[in-house]
């Protein structure tokens, strides 16, 4: 069987920014070690670990972190992109820090992974309190949208999508969670979750390539969604 089972994280297998639920974590781990499993996410390693746990991230076949720039089997580290943000591109996310209506401010709003940034106007070191808060005023007003499109304009050489909670995903054009996709075969069908399958969210590049995909609220819908894969024999 070529069935090959690709999975987002934030919002896919954990609540965001937060640890997979210990039951969840047991029957995952169960299906990993009887299917072919890949992790796509726009996290790096350390966060990845941290949410997930060190062994489904030893376990799975393949870890793909900041959306594939950052590549891990087995626990060892393959591959991983040196790219590094355009001086001008960060003056322009700064410019929009100090544009945007929102008040609160943690600090990392510009956070540098392997071959990608993430850019928050919150701020990566906001606790859930902080976060919510920003959830709620991003549901507002579609800030991040606003941005990402913004950004796009601007730098057409780059790509801005909206990933999680409250973050934008910031690299090269085509260095998206597509990039993935050249380490299946053709003949491989390939099943791929997430949360943010529309235009413009970080698992849409992704979406549109793989053989189907999965929109899915949070990872009790993925749960499910796999148990019914089970029944009808499409996972073992």
């Amino acid at each position: 069987m070529n069935n090959k089972f690709i999975f987002d994280v934030d919002g896919t297998l954990t609540p965001s920014r937060r640890s997979i639920d210990i039951e969840f974590q047991r029957f995952f781990l169960d299906f990993i070690y009887a299917n072919h499993v890949y992790l796509v996410t726009g996290s790096d390693s350390a966060k990845t670990i941290e949410q997930l746990g060190q062994i489904i991230f030893n376990e799975v076949d393949r870890v793909y972190n900041c959306n594939g720039n950052d590549v891990w089997e087995s626990g060892v580290n393959t591959y991983t992109n040196e790219w590094v943000l355009p001086t001008d591109a960060g003056h322009w996310l700064e410019h929009k820090l100090e544009e945007s209506n929102f008040s609160i401010r943690t600090g990392n709003h510009i956070e540098h992974r392997p071959g990608m940034v993430n850019f928050s106007v919150v701020g990566r070191n906001a606790n859930v309190k902080q976060r919510k808060a920003y959830v709620t005023y991003e549901g507002d007003h579609s800030e991040r949208h606003y941005i990402a499109r913004g950004f796009n304009a601007k730098f057409p050489e780059l790509e801005a999508t909206v990933g999680g909670e409250t973050g934008i995903d910031i690299a090269p054009r085509g260095s998206d969670k597509s990039q993935v996709i050249k380490d299946f075969d053709s003949f491989d069908c390939t099943y791929f979750f997430g949360d943010m399958m529309l235009p413009g969210g970080n698992d849409y590049p992704l979406a549109v390539k793989v053989t189907e995909s999965i929109h899915v609220a949070d990872w009790r819908e993925t749960r499910l969604r796999l148990e019914e894969f089970q029944k009808l024999g499409i996972a073992i």
